[in-house]
């Protein structure tokens, strides 16, 4: 059965769903709640999806809406939970009339943002958590509007679940069916098909080492974020939990741990964005698991060093396979560094609120601190927009290999295939430091095997993206000084080799889109087949 006839065929049966008399429980929302926001809203005004849009106390469902993310983000409700911050009538009745408004245009017509399978399953999701701010006070028709939306909206997540790609939006859609089947009155075989299905995601999506098949560091804590809720609400109301909640759960901590610079900032890798402090905290506060990170993800492909307050993270692994890819970033070999409360060196991340164009920017090997030859990306997309810019020639093999000296210093060799079909090229790269977290010392290389495709001269760039809080000053041709906020430097330099600082975009700030320097060293193969720089804490 297609999507298309599965959507039809609930919408000629919508008038059979029967309505649950009340909600059960609320489920916390661990996300942060901002008063101003909540206080914005109240006026009419909706911040969303860094776009605004001035409603003068009408339904923002009756304009056109300035965003296809600020679109989503309204229909999803999740700003719901600012809302909270005022406990006021006023507030409720407010959030109470936009809900009822969404009702009236969008309840019956299955079409649009509206109705993606993501956007409802967040939907769900909000309602359920907020239901106490949208239904104090309510009278009993909006009551039975909004559970008879509810209940319709939960069948249709259970008709669509079969045609959500795997990822990220199909583990959400079982998080909202599992919350609804415990937060609804149910009959004890949705809740055991519903926990049985959430057990499946576990199995699929999360790996062996606590890391999501996306490789997208940011989509364990997203998950996490309505997890736990729902680990809670099970324990609360005295169910039997799905069998793999508690220990997807411990699986998946160690995992944000190692991406965490000592900032509380997770690193820029595969679509990443700006991680709130509040939000991560409000996490890791329930991480019973312990225990220092890891060094190395097996599964999820990537290396950790890390000594005295120095962490380096490294991407050792091919981009995620098929649709996956849609997300994923050809930054193979691509690392980042950071001292203390710094982060230093960065890719540059994917942008929150951002055009396709940005978006499709900040995946090339050019956004990330590794080496790009002849201006090419490591791996290539697919510029249809009908298949998802999915990858269509990528990285396939990752060597790694990880030693420890005598004197400890820790280091990785590695090396990526993705240059090899065009250019007949391997990018070995080689990162070492040293015990006090004082040196870090790097070399890439150029590796010829096999036959070259495109006869041309082979030019390299390795970039190093600096962070837009990290002062960057020229020291002499073959150096660099970066210094961060509290005066803590570290001199960048590549021994007979030009070092460059070229204007740069950090796409992964809080605010947006900003800019940003960046460190290049260009060289041509023929001249030059290897580089070697190095990081040294001065201050």
């Amino acid at each position: 059965m297609s999507r298309r006839i599965a959507s039809l065929r609930l919408r000629l049966l919508r008038h059979t769903i029967q309505v649950p008399e009340r909600l059960i429980v609320a489920p916390t929302d661990l996300r942060a709640i901002d008063s101003h926001i909540a206080e914005e809203i109240m006026n009419g005004r909706f911040a969303l999806a860094g776009r605004l849009l001035e409603t003068n106390g009408k339904s923002p469902f009756g304009f056109t809406l300035p965003s296809r993310a600020f679109a989503s983000r309204l229909h999803g409700f999740g700003w719901l939970r600012h809302m909270r911050a005022y406990k006021s009538d006023q507030a409720c009745a407010v959030a109470r009339a936009i809900v009822d408004s969404w009702l009236s245009l969008h309840a019956g017509r299955m079409e649009g943002i509206a109705w993606e399978i993501d956007v409802t399953s967040q939907r769900v999701i909000a309602w359920l958590s907020h239901s106490p701010v949208v239904l104090q006070n309510a009278d009993r028709g909006f009551y039975r509007r909004f559970m008879k939306s509810l209940a319709f909206q939960v069948r249709y997540l259970r008709r669509m679940a079969a045609f959500a790609p795997a990822g990220e939006g199909l583990f959400r859609l079982r998080i909202a069916l599992a919350m609804a089947s415990i937060a609804m009155p149910a009959r004890q075989g949705v809740l055991r098909k519903a926990a049985q299905a959430l057990d499946n995601e576990f199995d699929s999506q999360i790996l062996p080492d606590g890391g999501h098949i996306s490789r997208n560091p940011r989509t364990g804590l997203e998950l996490l974020l309505d997890l736990l809720p729902l680990r809670q609400t099970y324990v609360n109301l005295g169910h039997d939990l799905p069998q793999k909640l508690i220990s997807g759960i411990d699986r998946m901590y160690p995992a944000l741990r190692f991406f965490r610079h000592h900032n509380g900032d997770l690193a820029l890798f595969n679509g990443a964005t700006s991680t709130l402090a509040n939000e991560l905290m409000s996490v890791l506060r329930y991480d019973e698991t312990a225990g220092p990170p890891f060094k190395a993800m097996p599964h999820s492909r990537y290396q950790r060093l890390a000594a005295g307050n120095t962490i380096l993270i490294a991407d050792t692994g091919p981009p995620a396979a098929g649709p996956l890819s849609r997300t994923a970033h050809a930054g193979c070999l691509s690392f980042e560094m950071s001292s203390g409360r710094h982060r230093f060196i960065v890719n540059s991340g994917s942008p929150k609120f951002a055009g396709r164009r940005y978006v499709q920017m900040a995946r090339t090997t050019a956004t990330h601190s590794t080496v790009t030859l002849n201006d090419t990306s490591s791996s290539r997309f697919s510029a249809s927009e009908f298949l998802g810019y999915v990858m269509t020639d990528s990285v396939k093999t990752v060597s790694v290999e990880r030693a420890e000296t005598d004197d400890g210093r820790d280091g990785i060799k590695v090396s990526h295939d993705g240059y090899l079909k065009n250019f007949g090229m391997l990018h070995e790269r080689e990162l070492t430091l040293n015990a006090a977290g004082s040196i870090v010392t790097g070399r890439d290389r150029l590796v010829p095997q096999g036959e070259r495709v495109i006869d041309e001269p082979l030019r390299a760039a390795a970039r190093f993206h600096i962070h837009p809080a990290i002062n960057v000053k020229q020291s002499d041709r073959e150096s660099v000084l970066l210094t961060a906020p509290d005066g803590e430097s570290w001199l960048f330099s590549s021994p007979g080799n030009e070092v460059l600082i070229t204007e740069d975009i950090f796409f992964a700030d809080a605010s947006g889109i900003c800019g940003s320097d960046q460190i290049e060293i260009d060289f041509v193969f023929a001249e030059k087949p290897e580089i070697r720089w190095f990081l040294s804490r001065k201050s």
